[in-house]
């Protein structure tokens, strides 16, 4: 197991494992639910309930990748997860049915807390339970956690919640400018570190909010997608279509410029969202185009199927082929080869 870790990779560590975590549970489910809609047959019902079954097991999926970032044995990887798992509120007892019941995909930053928890006391403990660890490691580490998890969660979510009701309500008072400023911190987002899926989860954008900040994804990815077309082998400009947005983050660390085309474009593509009342939700808000999930959220947010192909496509792509030839050839502001080719 690792030695001499720093705040900053134990921190990088859970970051990484609960990016990667939420895109698998969550896609399948953002993905299928509007599509199974259109389909009235047993089928297509029984396919978006086992999408939803397959979302409940997000906070369990989210511990072990993190713990697999730590690069813990099997069984400790396993209790990381389940108690991570617990800890998330993704299933919650009913008094009055006396049934566990499950929904959602849990509390995403109490199930970060509970996996880091549940990590930081396997790195210390783990090894001095000795031939004891494959009992006490799941009883006394897995089911200790999930319990701080479980009385964690009612603070944990109560600031979340208002984190993300306070961001909704300002985006209803001010829908033009808050759209700008969510739009502009999506864009910029998911070319960092930072997880715009997690953040999405985390403090709940619902809503144009959620529609702004998945046109801010989407918007950043159109630019990297038209730039890198001509500059990178044609697997990075795929790559960056499917999804593998985060492998630029080395040019925005060596070469910042690249963020003003990916900026304007969000910034020009959020009108649309504020004036048309292009909507989202949580699970959409961090995915932009990404498996489409932000066009079917907003498509099940009731946008009609042309205004939804002039909003997400053809208006950042209108703006971000412009930008393109303004900056570049106009005002000379950046070669595109050396800001936009994939810097290792």
């Amino acid at each position: 197991m690792n030695q001499n870790l720093t705040a900053k990779t134990f921190l990088n560590n859970i970051l990484s494992g609960t990016a990667t975590g939420i895109i698998i549970g969550l896609v399948p489910n953002a993905i299928l639910a509007a599509i199974v809609k259109l389909f009235d047959n047993p089928f297509a019902e029984v396919l978006g309930q086992m999408a939803l079954i397959f979302q409940l097991t997000t906070p369990l999926l989210i511990g072990i990748l993190i713990a697999q970032q730590f690069k813990l044995p099997p069984m400790p990887m396993v209790v990381v997860g389940a108690s991570a798992f617990v800890g998330s509120g993704v299933v919650k007892f009913n008094q009055k049915t006396q049934a566990f019941i499950g929904s959602g995909a849990g509390d995403i930053i109490n199930t970060m807390l509970t996996a880091a928890i549940t990590v930081g006391l396997i790195l210390l403990l783990h090894k001095r339970l000795g031939s004891l660890s494959i009992v006490l490691t799941p009883l006394l580490i897995g089911v200790g956690s999930g319990t701080i998890g479980f009385y964690l969660y009612p603070y944990t979510t109560g600031i979340t919640k208002a984190i993300g009701h306070g961001i909704n309500f300002f985006s209803e008072l001010q829908p033009i400018l808050m759209c700008v400023l969510i739009a502009c911190a999506f864009a910029t987002l998911i070319i960092s570190p930072i997880s715009t899926i997690a953040i999405g989860m985390a403090i709940q954008l619902n809503g144009i909010s959620a529609g702004a900040a998945a046109m801010g994804v989407a918007a950043t990815t159109i630019v990297l997608i038209l730039n890198s077309w001509k500059v990178n082998r044609s697997g990075v400009t795929l790559a960056i279509t499917m999804g593998a947005i985060k492998m630029m983050m080395p040019n925005l660390f060596r070469k910042p410029i690249i963020l003003i085309p990916c900026l304007i474009t969000a910034t020009i593509s959020a009108l649309p969202v504020a004036l048309l009342n292009i909507t989202g939700t949580p699970e959409s808000a961090g995915f932009g185009l990404i498996g489409l999930v932000g066009p079917l959220a907003a498509l099940e947010g009731g946008l009609n199927p042309l205004l939804l192909l002039i909003c997400w496509i053809l208006i950042p792509s209108a703006v971000a082929i412009s930008l393109q030839f303004l900056l570049e050839k106009v005002l000379r502001l950046y070669n595109r080869k050396e800001v936009f080719e994939l810097l290792d």
